[in-house]
């Protein structure tokens, strides 16, 4: 059994517990941080720490192996990320690094070593339908739910994959680690982008791709000057440092005129959007009119939607109700119940 492991909680509890069911179980840590340009990270917050991870399988007593993929990560996560916001959009690696690097990385060394099952630390489960099938449903705890990031995996995937925390609750997580002495149990959880050192970002642009800009209202007034749009997202409304009566926010960004849009909260309002990028879990999508149900980010709560076929890469939901702050390049993800259907990437908004 191979474990991928960042060296975090979760992931750590996994090996401990396949360890435990009588799995031979080996781990494997990807290292992503020595792209071009790469700031020094040695010591700081990221999703994968290479010392935690070999810490963790020590005292699991397992093999560990390193991989570097820096090269890949830069070229399939990082370009994306950049060559988005240079678009105006608001990207989402973390659902591209799973869809299209991390995923497919361990499940090929698994392959080639002679693993048969890849396991993660991710709050999922791995279940079946009546026709035997696999599919992924959200996990047990709902705030850590992480069913939204891995909707590009499909059924090949899933059936050599397993998620063995899934069921149990982040309490229970570290109620496991602490009794089992686990260095993972003290280390505080990766909340920000594993590449974002104190969330700033601007070391990816050269500084002449994020100069400052006018701020306009939504009848195209001049009403302040943004920093640079990279950043700003959908829907913000702190650090806009506009004086005004009532509360404006972001809801759009003109990449053409270097403009940043604000508005009020109503103008923020969605009836649907259109997606691009799908993937669906069985590798067939809903049928047109399915109705779901929509997750448009990650903390979010999943609404009533209808789902209509456009292409094979595209496809549109009408919303049961409006939904706030629509924002290109984020994830949506759709679901039957706790089921994860597939999803794709929002193309754009759906507002009139």
């Amino acid at each position: 059994m191979l474990v991928c492991m960042s060296g975090g909680v979760d992931s750590t509890v996994a090996a401990y517990l396949l360890k435990e069911q009588g799995h031979e179980v080996a781990g494997i840590t990807f290292w992503f941080w020595s792209y071009p340009g790469a700031p020094d990270y040695a010591g700081r917050t990221k999703c994968c720490s290479l010392d935690s991870a070999s810490i963790a399988a020590a005292e699991l007593a397992i093999p560990h192996e390193t991989m570097e993929a820096s090269d890949l990560f830069y070229d399939r996560v990082l370009r994306d990320y950049t060559a988005r916001y240079r678009r105006g959009e608001t990207p989402n690696p973390c659902g591209r690094c799973n869809r299209y690097l991390r995923f497919g990385l361990a499940l090929e060394y698994a392959e080639q070593h002679g693993f048969d099952r890849v396991a993660t630390g991710h709050h999922v489960r791995l279940c079946h339908d009546e026709t035997g099938a696999s599919f992924i449903a959200r996990g047990v705890d709902p705030n850590k739910d992480q069913s939204y990031f891995l909707y590009g995996l499909k059924q090949d995937d899933l059936d050599r994959l397993l998620f063995p925390v899934g069921e149990l609750s982040k309490n229970d997580v570290f109620a496991i680690a602490r009794r089992a002495n686990l260095h993972a149990a003290s280390l505080p959880e990766s909340q920000d982008l594993c590449f974002a050192l104190d969330g700033n970002t601007d070391f990816l642009f050269d500084p002449s791709e994020i100069p400052p800009g006018p701020i306009l209202d939504l009848a195209g007034n001049e009403i302040g000057e943004h920093n640079g749009l990279p950043h700003y997202t959908i829907g913000q409304r702190r650090g806009l440092g506009i004086a005004s009566a009532r509360p404006l926010y972001v809801v759009s960004i003109d990449r053409e005129k270097n403009a940043l849009v604000v508005g009020k909260s109503d103008a923020l309002y969605a009836r649907g959007l259109i997606a691009d990028e799908a993937s669906f879990t069985t590798g067939e999508q809903p049928r047109d009119g399915t109705h779901i149900e929509a997750k448009i980010r990650y903390r979010s709560t999943a609404f009533p939607a209808i789902f209509r076929a456009v292409s094979d890469e595209r496809f549109k939901l009408e919303f049961g109700a409006l939904q706030r702050a629509v924002t290109k390049g984020q994830i949506v993800a759709i679901y039957c119940n706790d089921r994860l259907l597939g999803g794709g990437t929002i193309f754009d908004a759906i507002s009139d």
